[in-house]
C-alpha cells in the first residue's frame, strides 16, 4: 500500500484536512500567504508571522507532547506549601497590637516581623534563581519546605515576652523558604501544563499563596483573643504556632516523597523547543544581562513591582488602619483581609482563563492595574466613613484586581522574555516586588502615623496611577505564543507538502500507521 493510499485519522485530524477521493490524496493546505496574516487574538494585531518564519528550511519539528494528570498534584503540593508559608507572613502584622503588648515593641519592630519576607529576598533571589536553573524545580521546592518547617518550630519556643530576638529569627528562616517559592508558579505551570492552560494553572500556583495570605488574615485573631493575663495570651500564641509548625511539618514530608521535576514528555512545543537548549548552549549570566536589556520587560518589572509592593504595604498595616477607625475590631480586620484575598483569589483565576481562552496579555494586565488604582482610591476615601460593610465591600473590589493582578504578571513575563527561564523572569519580578514592598510599608507606616490613612492610601494611589502609565507603554510579542504556532504552522505546511508528494511523513512510519 502507498503512502498515497490511507492514513490515519487521527494524524489527519490533528495535522491537516485531507479529503481521500477515489484512492488520492488531496490536502486542504492554506497558502504561506494566509499564514502571513495569521494573528493572534483580541488586538495583539502586531504580532504576525512572517514569512521568513516559515520558511521550510529553517523548520522546528514538531516535538512528542503529552500532559499528564499528575501534573494537577504537583501543583496541589505547591500551592500547599506556598500557602503554609504566606499564612505565616502575616500571623504577627494582622494582630499587631496584640503582639505589640505581649513583647513591648513598637510599630516599626513589629511591622519588621512583615517586611523581613521583602528584606531577605533581595540579596537570596540570585542565588535561588541560579539553583533553579541548574538543579531543578524539585530542589528547590524540597529545600525551601525545609526552610518554612524549620522557621515553624523555631518559632513554637517563643511565646514568652523576651523571646522576640528568636521568634525574629524564626520568622528569618521562614522568609528564607519564600525565597523558594514565589517565582516557582509560571515556572511549574510551563514544565507540567500545556499551551491552553498554562495561565490558569500559574493563577493556581498563585492562589495557594493568596490562600494562606488569606488564613493569615482570619485564623491568627481567632486564635490568639486581645487578652490582659500574659499568661493566657501565651498559651493562645502557643497554639497557634505549633498549628503551624505542625501543618508546614506534613507538607515537608509530602514534597519529599511526591514532588517530581518534570514530566517525561514535555507538554507543550513552546517548552519542546526550550529543553532542546542544551546546558552547554544555556548562560545564567547572559540569560540575566539579556533579560535586563529588554525594554518591555523592564517596564513590566517596576510596574509589577509597584502594584505588588502595594499589596504588601496594605497587608502589611490593615491592623492598624483598621483599628485606627474601628477599635476594638481586631476580627474584623482579620475578616477584610480575608475578603480581599478571596476575591483576590477569584480575580486570579478569572484573569487565568480569561488568558488562556484570549492570549491579550497587555489588555488585560492594563485593565486591571487601573482598575486597582480605582479601587485603592474608593478604599482611600470610604475607609474613614464609620461604616464597617462598606469597607468589606471596597476592600473586596481592591482585592478582586489588585491581588488578581500577580498571576498576570508572571505570565505577561514569560510572554516577554520567551524562551529564557520563567524562573529568572519571576524571579527579578519578585525582587522589584519586594524592594518597593519595603519602601511602601516603611514609608506608609510614617505617613499614618503623622497624617492618618487617608493620605498613607493616597501615597499609594499616586504610584499605582505611575505603575498604570507604565504598563500603557509595554509592547507585546508574545514569543511563546509565536514559537507554539509556527512550530504546528511550520510542520503542518511540509507534511502537507509531503503528503502531496506521495510521501509519508516520518512521524507515521515511526508510529507504524501505515
Amino acid at each position: 500500500m502507498s503512502a498515497k493510499d490511507e492514513f490515519p485519522h487521527e494524524w489527519m485530524d490533528s495535522h491537516a484536512k485531507v479529503a481521500i477521493n477515489d484512492g488520492s490524496v488531496q490536502a486542504e493546505r492554506p497558502s504561506l500567504g494566509e499564514y502571513n496574516h495569521h494573528h493572534l487574538p483580541l488586538g495583539e494585531s502586531s504580532i504576525t508571522l512572517e514569512p521568513s518564519a516559515l520558511d521550510t528550511d529553517q523548520l522546528f519539528p514538531l516535538m512528542e507532547t503529552k500532559l499528564y494528570k499528575r501534573r494537577w498534584v504537583m501543583l496541589f503540593i505547591f500551592s500547599l506549601y506556598s500557602m503554609s508559608n504566606a499564612f505565616m507572613w502575616l500571623q504577627y502584622s494582622i494582630i499587631s497590637n496584640i503582639f505589640m503588648h505581649f513583647y513591648s515593641i513598637d510599630t516599626l519592630a513589629i511591622d519588621w516581623l512583615s517586611m523581613i519576607y521583602f528584606l531577605t529576598y533581595i540579596p537570596l533571589i540570585l542565588p535561588v534563581m541560579w539553583l533553579l536553573e541548574n538543579r531543578g524545580i524539585r530542589d528547590v521546592v524540597v529545600v525551601g519546605s525545609a526552610f518554612n518547617c524549620i522557621g515553624a518550630w523555631i518559632k513554637t519556643g517563643t511565646a514568652d515576652p523576651n523571646m522576640f530576638i528568636m521568634t525574629f529569627f524564626g520568622q528569618f528562616v521562614c522568609s528564607v523558604a519564600t525565597v523558594y517559592i514565589l517565582g516557582i508558579p509560571s515556572r511549574l505551570a510551563s514544565l507540567w501544563f500545556g499551551q491552553q492552560e498554562v495561565s490558569t494553572a500559574c493563577s493556581i500556583g498563585v492562589l495557594g499563596n493568596q490562600l494562606g495570605i488569606a488564613i493569615g488574615f482570619l485564623i491568627p485573631p481567632i486564635l490568639v483573643p486581645n487578652v490582659e493575663d500574659m499568661d493566657e495570651l501565651a498559651y493562645h500564641i502557643r497554639i497557634m504556632f505549633y498549628i503551624s509548625a505542625g501543618v508546614a511539618t506534613l507538607i515537608f514530608i509530602l514534597v519529599v516523597i511526591v514532588f517530581q521535576e518534570k514530566p517525561e514528555i514535555p507538554p507543550s512545543q513552546a517548552q519542546a523547543q526550550a529543553q532542546s537548549i542544551s546546558a552547554d548552549e544555556y548562560s545564567y549570566t547572559a540569560s540575566i544581562l539579556r533579560l535586563l536589556r529588554n525594554k518591555n520587560f523592564m517596564l513590566l518589572v517596576v510596574s509589577y513591582g509597584l502594584n505588588v509592593g502595594c499589596f504588601y504595604a496594605v497587608s502589611t498595616l490593615l491592623n492598624r488602619m483598621i483599628i485606627e477607625h474601628y477599635p476594638g475590631e481586631e476580627v474584623n480586620a482579620g475578616r477584610i483581609g480575608l475578603t480581599i484575598i478571596i476575591a483576590g483569589m477569584v480575580g486570579s483565576l478569572i484573569c487565568g482563563i480569561w488568558l488562556d481562552k484570549t492570549k491579550s496579555y497587555r489588555q488585560t494586565t492594563l485593565f486591571v492595574y487601573l482598575m486597582s488604582l480605582i479601587g485603592m482610591l474608593v478604599y482611600a476615601f470610604t475607609l474613614n466613613l464609620g461604616h464597617l460593610w462598606v469597607v468589606f465591600i471596597t476592600a473586596g473590589v481592591l482585592g478582586f484586581f489588585m491581588t488578581g493582578y500577580l498571576p498576570l504578571g508572571f505570565e505577561f513575563a514569560v510572554e516577554l522574555t520567551y524562551p529564557e527561564s520563567e524562573g529568572t523572569s519571576s524571579g527579578l519580578l519578585n525582587c522589584s516586588a519586594q524592594i518597593f514592598g519595603i519602601i511602601f510599608t516603611i514609608s506608609q507606616g510614617k505617613i499614618i502615623d503623622h497624617w492618618g490613612t487617608v493620605a498613607g492610601n493616597i501615597f499609594l494611589c499616586i504610584f499605582l496611577l505611575i505603575g498604570t502609565v507604565m504598563t500603557g507603554f509595554i509592547r507585546s510579542d508574545l514569543r511563546r505564543q509565536k514559537a507554539n504556532i509556527q512550530t504546528e504552522v511550520q510542520t503542518v505546511s511540509k507534511m502537507t507538502a509531503d503528503l502531496e508528494g506521495g510521501v509519508a511523513p516520518p512521524e507515521i512510519l515511526k508510529e507504524g500507521k501505515l
